[in-house]
């Protein structure tokens, strides 16, 4: 670009108001029995915008989202960013002082909720009378979701609000890539911490810059976006909207004329086939094998019952997938591509793996970095590949500005290296020779026993390859001699006929080293996890200790 030209202004509601009437009647987005096109969802969007604005609602202001998969999530970021508002995701699985938490910790002026949804609403310590809008939005599909209704004083109805809201598209001054880009991150080890963007840099770094595939490589100008719009492209995240998986994908694939089926409320495995092949589904995204095994399985158990031929991607994002579900989903569908990809809500995507029918796979996630990705020793020097040496994985280019309200994670985080600002998200791993990562798991989980380090992602992935592990955590527990000892919160495949610790550690010694086998086995009915299946450990923490304390 020649010197003195302005760089190109990538806003989120620029792009979308470019892209949409070009494919207005294309089906944009499906959710249970809610189906919209690019022009409804354009013209809901602006009605909601319109309230919002009389409301006393405009820039900078933040809107917090408190929904499960809805239409209504989607039709809300599109009304924010055309107000230059900003969208905050909010976990729907929050009690209310969890919520309050939020609403304070962002400084939401204003609140959307499901009606399922408004129990919790109702118990935030000390009200939630200081928001300007509170709106109510009607479930999607009550047969798959589970709530309290309570009355909101206040509030309104989402469908009411737009019946008596006009369609006059909002234009808004000031609009440029500058304007922000919130995104909670999940919270398992602490607080959830707001993480804020740019919308240009998050533009590029988290929707893949007009690329959904990572095929093209990124646009380089505004006007490039409208020449890639894709003549059908039908995609299905089997995650909520709160979460940065599915978010980040479905507006990949809005700036780019696709489709995306959301599922909403729980998961149900056999209704996610039927989507597949009700909607003539091309890429599916799991979350780790808390969603990938029940899907699986319930192809595994019945292959012939639905048509999966447009299918040609399966991905895995947001938490780690196990060798054997990899190695499972390539021979359940082969010739389709099966993806696992690695990122996260302050780095981005940095790097992915495809696992090929008959492909052997070991340990956790090994992958190809893209050209921002290294791995840092404690110096903040490269690992060299091949030296075994562990390090933290860390990510430049285009990042986020920092925490919300929090500087001295922001300091901790995001570091200068070799001239260069990286963030350093606390993700082990070593170099292989060819120059891939293999991922080890987080430092701030790792389980100091008797001096050597034990990473759970590694125990975890070996354990659940058990037939009677249905699923698991890892966690340390204080003990006298080790410091810490390695503890499995499992959750059995059959809780009359549940494994034995020996039976585990025996399956482990193959794979792992000995002072990495559990020393204590916690049995649960459920291992808690996010709406997205990420990990809590804060929970199997606090089981195991309770567990072993009352044994």
């Amino acid at each position: 670009m020649a010197e003195g030209t302005p760089s190109p202004s990538y806003n989120y509601a620029d792009l979308w108001e470019s892209v949409w009437p070009l494919v207005a009647d294309r089906e944009a987005l499906v959710c249970g029995p809610q189906r919209r096109t690019y022009a409804q969802l354009a013209e809901r969007a602006n009605r909601l915008a319109n309230h919002l604005r009389a409301a006393g609602i405009g820039p900078g202001d933040r809107i917090g989202l408190f929904l499960r998969n809805d239409a209504a999530y989607i039709e809300a970021m599109i009304a924010a960013f055309s107000l230059r508002a900003v969208p905050a995701n909010m976990n729907h699985r929050y009690t209310g002082e969890e919520l309050g938490y939020l609403l304070q910790d962002s400084g939401a002026v204003a609140l959307l909720t499901n009606e399922t949804l408004t129990g919790a609403v109702a118990s935030v310590p000390g009200g939630v009378d200081h928001l300007r809008a509170l709106i109510v939005v009607d479930d999607p599909d009550p047969s798959v979701v589970e709530g309290e209704a309570a009355e909101l004083p206040g509030a309104v109805r989402y469908e009411d609000v737009l019946a008596a809201s006009t369609p006059d598209p909002v234009v808004t001054e000031g609009r440029s890539g500058d304007d922000e880009y919130l995104m909670y991150t999940g919270g398992t080890t602490g607080r959830p911490k707001g993480v804020l963007w740019r919308q240009e840099d998050a533009f590029f770094a988290l929707l893949g810059g007009g690329d959904p595939m990572r095929l093209n490589g990124p646009i380089t100008e505004t006007s490039q976006l409208l020449e890639r719009i894709v003549p059908g492209f039908s995609y299905m995240p089997l995650a909520p909207l709160m979460h940065a998986a599915a978010q980040w994908t479905t507006w990949s694939w809005l700036l780019a004329g696709g489709k995306t089926t959301l599922h909403p409320g729980r998961l149900v495995p056999e209704r996610v086939w039927q989507a597949v092949q009700d909607e003539g589904v091309n890429s599916l995204t799991v979350v780790g094998d808390a969603v990938g095994r029940p899907i699986a399985a319930a192809w595994a158990a019945e292959p012939e019952r639905w048509d999966a031929s447009s299918l040609f991607a399966i991905a895995n994002g947001g938490a780690p997938m196990s060798s054997t579900l990899k190695e499972l989903m390539a021979e359940l569908f082969p010739g389709r591509a099966v993806l696992d990809g690695f990122g996260s809500s302050e780095a981005g995507v940095q790097g992915s793996q495809r696992i090929e029918a008959g492909q052997q796979v070991s340990g956790l996630t090994r992958f190809t970095p893209g050209p921002h990705t290294g791995v840092f020793d404690e110096d903040f020097r490269r690992v060299e590949p091949g030296s075994g040496a562990i390090g933290r994985v860390a990510n430049s280019g285009r990042l986020p500005q920092g925490y919300l309200n929090d500087p001295v994670k922001t300091a901790e985080t995001f570091i200068e290296v070799e001239g260069e600002r990286y963030c350093f998200t606390g993700d082990m791993g070593t170099v292989e020779a060819d120059g891939t990562i293999q991922l080890l798991g987080r430092g701030s989980q790792c389980i100091n026993t008797g001096g050597e380090k034990v990473f759970p992602e590694e125990v975890e992935s070996a354990l659940v390859d058990h037939p009677r592990v249905l699923d698991v955590l890892v966690v340390g527990t204080p003990d006298e001699r080790w410091g810490s000892a390695v503890t499995a919160v499992v959750a059995p495949s059959d809780e009359a006929d549940p494994p034995t610790l020996e039976e585990l550690r025996e399956h482990l010694r193959t794979h792992l080293a000995g002072y990495k086998l559990p020393k204590h086995l916690v049995l649960v009915s459920r291992v808690e996890r996010s709406p997205a299946g990420k990990a809590d450990y804060r929970w199997a923490k606090s089981t195991a200790e309770k567990h072993l304390t009352d044994a």
